[in-house]
């Protein structure tokens, strides 16, 4: 195998005139969320959305286990707050979400912590019936940012929420579709022709007009006044979260692959 075969990578290409198709891959890790990898994404989106692509497909490809690991949590013994506004992630997801077109989650194999935020960051979601949506940061004891859980906040009925987040078990594709986090759900045979589909139906509408629509409700979404003194105390519960012990034995359990001896400190 050529070294570079598991090398983390992000590729983009036209599908059609009006349809971009990115892949971002880094098998070696599964398809997790590397520093590297996020700040390609970054920049494939930036150069789609100068061109002005109306509608693009995102994913890792169809068939593999893992849809993507989430974060890189190799990185996090040098990054403890790897969702905070500036980091790369937090930068991709807001990129997605100002995209000048429609950004549509071709999943398929489980998705996990980070990666999930991603999927639904994503204005549609088309999966196969492998897919698995688990929200794992409790597993490590990294407390997720207000900004992250608004986007689920959203879209998920709150005790489906809290459960995603408390017990950190998997959303199955089945009841995915049963609260909207995906739009479609096919068999792997059929998952890019049915996303094709999906972009061929949007391709062909005015793109000023979808562009429009689509600011509009990012904006009302993004409409979450806070008093100053809730984003004070949830910032000081973060910051507590990701100095704590907890959070060291946490990636100390997750590198030894034990399960972790949380203490509440």
């Amino acid at each position: 195998m050529n070294p570079t075969d598991n090398a983390a990578t992000v590729t983009r290409r036209i599908v059609e005139e009006r349809i971009g198709h990115v892949v971002f891959s880094n098998p070696a890790r599964r398809h997790a969320l590397s520093a590297e990898l996020l700040e390609a994404l970054e920049q494939r989106l930036a150069e789609l959305a100068e061109r002005r692509v109306p509608v693009l497909l995102l994913g890792s490809g169809i068939g593999d286990d893992v849809w993507s690991a989430g974060h890189d949590l190799g990185e996090l013994a040098l990054d403890r707050d790897p969702v905070a506004y500036g980091k790369p992630l937090e930068r991709v997801l807001r990129a997605i979400r100002a995209y000048p077109g429609v950004v549509i989650a071709m999943v398929s194999g489980s998705v996990w912590g980070g990666a999930v935020d991603l999927a639904m960051s994503c204005d549609l979601v088309v999966a196969d019936r492998s897919a698995r949506f688990s929200m794992t940061p409790v597993n490590i004891g990294l407390p997720y940012t207000t900004s992250g859980l608004l986007r689920f906040f959203h879209n998920l009925p709150i005790h489906v929420l809290k459960e995603m987040f408390f017990c950190a078990l998997p959303l199955t594709a089945e009841r995915a579709l049963q609260f909207g986090v995906i739009n479609r759900m096919a068999d792997s045979t059929m998952l890019q022709a049915t996303a094709l589909e999906m972009a061929h139906g949007i391709a062909a509408k005015a793109p000023l007009a979808v562009r429009a629509v689509k600011e509009q409700l990012r904006i009302m979404e993004d409409m979450q006044p806070l008093p100053v003194q809730a984003m004070e105390q949830i910032a000081e519960l973060r910051r507590r979260a990701c100095a704590s012990a907890d959070f060291s034995e946490g990636l100390e359990a997750f590198s030894q692959r034990r399960q972790p001896l949380f203490r509440g400190v």
